[in-house]
This record gives structure tokens, sequence and C-alpha cells, in this order.
């Protein structure tokens, strides 16, 4: 599974284009995030993403989980989102 690394400097339309590129060729997709800004750039992705989806049909379900990683030697608590598509006609 791919995994899109946003930071608080990534652009939320972007980051939405890649993301739902993603869900479209593999089915999901996993976000990880670390700060406050960084989850902000990601959830509004999200949100972007989910309008380009829509009109195909396809609406977007987020499972977020914690993950602890390593950057730079420095062991940092990072936000994974597992974002998988939904069919909009199972509702």
């Amino acid at each position: 599974m791919e995994t899109l690394k946003v930071s608080s400097h990534s652009s939320p339309n972007s980051v939405a284009g890649a993301l739902a590129g993603v869900v479209r060729e593999q089915g999901a997709v996993e976000m990880q995030t670390v700060g406050a800004g960084a989850l902000n750039q990601a959830i509004k992705a999200i949100a972007i993403a989910r309008g380009f989806l829509a009109p195909s049909g396809v609406d977007l379900t987020c499972v977020p989980a914690f993950a602890d990683i390593s950057i730079n030697g420095e062991e940092r608590t990072a936000i994974r989102l597992l974002v998988e598509p939904r069919d909009m006609r199972d509702r």
C-alpha cells in the first residue's frame, strides 16, 4: 500500500489529487502525518478528494491510528490515516 507523507507545508489540493489517483488505481492509501499542522492539511486533502471522487460514485472512509516512527534518529509519534473507497450506492 502506498504511503503519502503529509507535512504542514503540503498543499491540500496537491495531496487531494495524489490521494484520488492512488485510490482510483490501488483502492486504498495510507497518509502519514506528524504534528497538528500536517494532520490539518491531510484532513483538508481528504475532504477535497471526496469531491474529486464523488462524480464516479466513490466516497472515502478514513481510519486514524497512532504509529511510532523514526525521523533523523529521533523517535516521534505519527498519526496514520488509512483512506479507503466506499461505493456510495451501498448506503
